[in-house]
């Protein structure tokens, strides 16, 4: 739980300068905490779901290894989803559930985006990365 708080601080510590993030800084109800919340997954997914596609356009010529980036993201994605309603479950009922079950999407997409930026940035002749290097 101190986790996902302190996340959800630093979450609205990074925002930018814009009234938005100034509301989100200074949030003090539950209705713009949830909104600030889903903000910032959303900003979180749309970098996963770039890095995702930088990834599909490196694998254009191996259709067997993009079925697994497929399937894992596939797989990840319900992990995410199950893990969130699982750790929002506390407060399912109440009014901070949106915002707990977002800092938590935010968390984890969080992390999926660096292992994604990992393959992204495998060196040549590492075999134990999937994704080929830019040419």
């Amino acid at each position: 739980m101190k986790r996902m708080i302190l996340c959800a601080v630093l979450a609205l510590l990074a925002t930018g300068t814009t009234q938005a993030a100034d509301d989100c800084a200074n949030a003090s109800d539950q209705a713009t905490m949830n909104i600030c919340a889903g903000d910032s997954f959303k900003k979180s997914d749309k970098q996963l779901n770039e890095l995702y596609k930088q990834i599909e356009a490196r694998l254009k010529d191996d259709a067997d290894t993009t079925k697994l980036l497929v399937s894992a993201q596939k797989a990840w994605i319900s992990f995410r989803d199950a893990e969130c309603t699982f750790s929002a479950s506390g407060v399912a009922q109440g009014t901070a559930y949106p915002m707990i079950y977002a800092m938590c999407l935010d968390g984890l997409t969080q992390s999926r985006v660096k292992d994604l930026q990992t393959y992204l940035s495998c060196e040549e002749g590492d075999l134990s990365c999937p994704v080929p290097v830019a040419q």
